[in-house]
């Protein structure tokens, strides 16, 4: 019987955080009896190791996108080596996470459930060496999955899509011990919301078709050319603009359209930190943003069909590859053509129909449920 959980993620992106937030919150709609604690792995970390898992990385991509592809598909070629090396990763990030350590020996849980895979690597080689003995579970925050995830020691793993579950399958990985749940997002997002009441309530016109633009959390990207590059749209378009915790992002967009005069046929809202993204992705028709695991959930949980630019290598760049292959998305690797290709898709309902029927197929609003509802079962 599950009394106290720890739930361990890491805030080097939006998605380990939030898929914790949700089954977090799930837990407190389901069983409010179960003591439940979530920390961000990075609190318990080296300063050099935060600072290369967070900030560093997000001031790379923002300031040399190019530079930060380059090493980022060299650390793809070494890492992503099913069950190599595996000890000599969990020997660094044993090293660099000691106050973890101990914080999961004081707490004590009896169940580790991961967002992310540090935490889930360490777990594994303290469960084998016979130094901890604490069962643990592991939730995979994208729709494809890499070798860091792998672990020995383990009691189930939770995934997005019949293939990825195929493919930790390939890997080894006894099916018994793999469930289908979806990424999770929050509850919220399982609440069905009228988009004409949405509209309405953040100032937005019911008659134009409605673009969100975001760069996940940290309002990573190439925002100011994704902007520029919507002046050109033929069709009456409405586009949300989300930054995220980019605050200087959010000052220079409302400075540069201060100087601007638009054509009234697109018109554009800036948005920065927002609780609710639920309620913006409810008024809108299309999502453009990059292709995380946790901001593609959101997305085809709100019916949204797709306009994937600028997804990092390699997992997002493969999450991308498994959304457009499914259907329910379309890619843009040229910014200066995204209107173009917005457009198009306006003049084809045949494709919009298609498309918005493949993300029904897709979505999995009630993934935390599920997963929360599983684990409850299974102790």
């Amino acid at each position: 019987m599950l009394n106290k959980v720890l739930i361990l993620s890491a805030s080097s992106g939006y998605g380990h955080i939030q898929a914790a937030h949700a089954i977090e919150q799930a837990f407190a709609e389901m069983r409010p009896d179960v003591q439940v604690q979530h920390i961000d792995i990075l609190d318990y970390s080296t300063k050099i190791f935060k600072a290369i898992s967070s900030k560093t990385y997000i001031d790379m991509v923002n300031k040399s996108p190019r530079m930060s592809i380059i090493l980022l598909n060299w650390l793809t070629n070494v890492c992503n080596r099913p069950w190599k090396n595996e000890g000599l990763w969990a020997a660094f990030y044993k090293l660099n996470c000691l106050p973890l350590i101990s914080k999961i020996n004081n707490y004590q849980p009896d169940l580790v459930v991961n967002t992310h895979f540090v935490p889930a690597r360490i777990i594994s080689s303290l469960n084998e060496k016979k130094t901890l003995y604490t069962p643990q579970v592991i939730v995979v925050t994208d729709f494809d999955v890499h070798s860091n995830w792998l672990c020995r020691q383990f009691g189930h793993y939770f995934v997005a899509l019949k293939q990825t579950g195929m493919q930790m399958e390939q890997f080894g990985i006894p099916s018994e011990k793999i469930t289908v749940s979806g990424i999770p997002i929050h509850p919220i997002f399982a609440q069905h919301k009228d988009k004409a009441l949405m509209r309405a309530k953040h100032g937005l016109k019911q008659y134009k078709t409605t673009v969100l633009i975001t760069l996940g959390g940290f309002g990573v990207g190439p925002m100011e050319q994704l902007v520029t590059s919507l002046f050109h749209l033929k069709h009456e378009v409405q586009v949300i603009v989300v930054c995220g915790n980019h605050e200087r992002l959010r000052i220079r967009l409302e400075s540069f359209f201060a100087q601007q005069t638009l054509d009234e046929r697109v018109s554009f809202k800036i948005v920065g930190y927002t609780n609710d993204m639920d309620e913006y992705m409810a008024a809108a028709d299309i999502l453009v943003g990059k292709a995380g695991g946790l901001t593609i959930s959101e997305g085809l949980s709100r019916g949204l069909m797709m306009v994937i630019i600028g997804s990092l290598p390699v997992w997002e760049k493969r999450n991308a590859d498994l959304l457009i292959a499914a259907g329910a998305a379309i890619r843009c690797d040229n910014i200066p053509l995204l209107a173009d290709q917005i457009d198009q898709l306006l003049d084809d309902p045949e494709q919009q129909a298609l498309m918005q029927e493949n993300v029904r197929q897709l979505a999995r609003p009630r993934a935390a449920y599920d997963i929360v509802d599983k684990l409850l079962n299974m102790t």
